[in-house]
């Protein structure tokens, strides 16, 4: 399948679903290959650091702006407490994951469908003020036509959506049938801390 804007894919499968926006832009920079006569599979992950500064802290509304390169974003602060923390102009960093899974099921094998899971943390009292928020959503669609001369196939989402992606390996399309499931696995990560390394 194509070198995945996943985020797109997985939010044409299952409408209402929303990934972040730069998940649908960057593409995947590590990657795994299918092994010779095994169902296809497609194994990617990123990790991506940004640095910024707080630019803004909401005690009513017990929220803290930080202002990146290139855009400002509002996250709410679990324990008030921790605001006492955190000054304005204070260095932060953050550090972005992205994963993604893409596993051939025969019929059978998985039942269609999606399923989310969401997790959030936070630090702990007296801890340098941090936090993170994760999310995992898996997909499973049906192969409903497979086009080999354009090296293409169309899956069916849960929903009854379709798309057509390209195979990245047009060796894989010989491996699979219509009928086969395929199961996408989308991770999504995001975790900001008080940089203490760029502190004066």
């Amino acid at each position: 399948m194509r070198k995945i804007m996943v985020g797109l894919l997985v939010a044409s499968l299952v409408p209402g679903i929303a990934l972040a926006a730069g998940a649908r832009q960057m593409p995947i920079i590590a990657q795994a290959k299918t092994d010779e006569g095994a169902a296809p599979k497609v194994i990617g992950a990123r990790l991506l650091t940004v640095r910024g500064t707080v630019e803004a802290i909401d005690k009513d509304k017990q929220t803290v702006t930080l202002k990146g390169p290139n855009r400002s974003l509002t996250v709410r602060v679990q324990d008030p407490s921790k605001l006492d923390a955190i000054k304005v102009g204070d260095p932060v960093v953050g550090k972005y994951y992205e994963g993604l899974m893409i596993e051939v099921k025969k019929p059978g094998e998985s039942m269609q469908g999606t399923s989310a899971q969401q997790a959030v943390v936070s630090s702990k009292p007296g801890e340098t003020p941090a936090g993170a928020v994760a999310q995992q959503i898996t997909v499973t669609a049906t192969i409903v036509a497979i086009d080999k001369k354009a090296q293409t196939a169309t899956i069916k989402g849960p929903e009854g959506n379709t798309v057509t992606v390209k195979a990245r390996d047009p060796k894989n399309l010989d491996k699979v049938k219509v009928g086969d499931n395929v199961e996408i696995t989308y991770t999504e990560a995001l975790a900001i801390s008080l940089d203490k390394t760029a502190k004066k």
